[in-house]
């Protein structure tokens, strides 16, 4: 069961419910209301709402584009969905009965989006004044854009590694051998993370992370909503690179900083978080990688990372 609050909006007059992409999900359709946002927020949100509410606050503390928010609550125990009701009326709330993962929730969002750009925030962000307005303005002028990620960093200022390239088979491969370590300027051997890549220019990547992705509502029509077969992890690297088959182009820009808490969904349920990663991973290889010639490669990942998320999960299992 889903309850919504909204804030008297015509969101229903601005998004189509009938139409579908080739596999049968459910996709965005701006009808023209010229009074449609610019810009819609997705924030997917379980059991974080003191964070939730400091990014709410970072949103509409600075001017920025028309804009819309909604906020997807996952059957939070910590009265999320009421202190947004109650502290941000103009923000539509979406309150699932139960935890629906991060793609479902996101996709609740975007069936709704009426703006004409999307991000997909997580509720762990601080926005400083001028990111809306300038990342909005960066895909106004670059049409072929269909996503764009920012750079992250820690409360104490320090980079997040936040761009990686798309994780085949081989760029794996590589990173399970330690070759990405050993050689980290290469850009063969550290292709998956990024190892030589500095974050201080702008540049095409196949992968920002999820955290903050901005997304053109025209590429988002064209390649569709999150494939909910990855529930929380490897769901926006599916969607960027189905997007990149489709044409369009991924940017990171360093000049629009955020701050970025990281994992304070995650962290809950840490120890499961390992092996849904795996799973995750491995279902990414299924759907992309299923042919015979990746089988070698494919089958070795599967047999050394099953230990790997054994052990990641005892670690963090001792960490909760």
């Amino acid at each position: 069961m889903v309850t919504l609050s909204s804030p008297g909006s015509t969101v229903a007059a601005c998004v189509g419910y009938d139409n579908y992409n080739n596999k049968g999900s459910k996709i965005i359709q701006n009808a023209g209301n010229t009074s449609a946002p610019v810009l819609s927020i997705a924030i997917v949100n379980w059991n974080t709402r003191d964070l939730l509410l400091q990014a709410l606050e970072s949103i509409f503390a600075h001017p920025a584009p028309s804009l819309e928010v909604i906020v997807v609550d996952n059957a939070s125990s910590d009265g999320s969905a009421d202190a947004v009701r109650a502290q941000y009326p103009q923000v539509h709330v979406i309150a699932n009965s139960h935890n629906a993962g991060y793609a479902e929730g996101n996709n609740q969002a975007l069936r709704l989006a009426a703006g004409s750009y999307i991000l997909l925030l997580n509720p762990d962000v601080i926005l400083p004044g001028g990111a809306l307005t300038n990342a909005v303005a960066f895909m106004e002028a670059h049409p072929k854009a269909g996503a764009l990620g920012v750079r992250q960093v820690h409360p104490d200022g320090s980079l997040q590694r936040s761009v990686r390239g798309f994780p085949s088979p081989l760029a794996v491969l590589w990173e399970l051998l330690g070759l990405s370590r050993l050689l980290p300027n290469s850009r063969t051997f550290g292709t998956y993370r990024m190892t030589w890549f500095g974050y201080d220019r702008e540049i095409e990547v196949d992968q920002p992370m999820g955290t903050f992705l901005l997304l053109s509502a025209r590429a988002v029509r064209e390649v569709g909503l999150l494939d909910e077969a990855f529930p929380i992890f490897f769901n926006e690297v599916d969607w960027c690179l189905r997007c990149k088959r489709a044409g369009w182009s991924i940017y990171f820009v360093p000049d629009i900083e955020i701050v970025h808490y990281g994992g304070a969904s995650t962290i809950q349920v840490g120890a499961a978080m390992a092996w849904e990663s795996r799973r995750g991973l491995l279902t990414f290889y299924q759907k992309h990688y299923s042919g015979a010639l990746f089988w070698p490669i494919r089958t070795f990942i599967s047999l050394v990372s099953w230990p790997y998320a054994w052990l990641q999960s005892r670690r963090r299992a001792a960490a909760e």
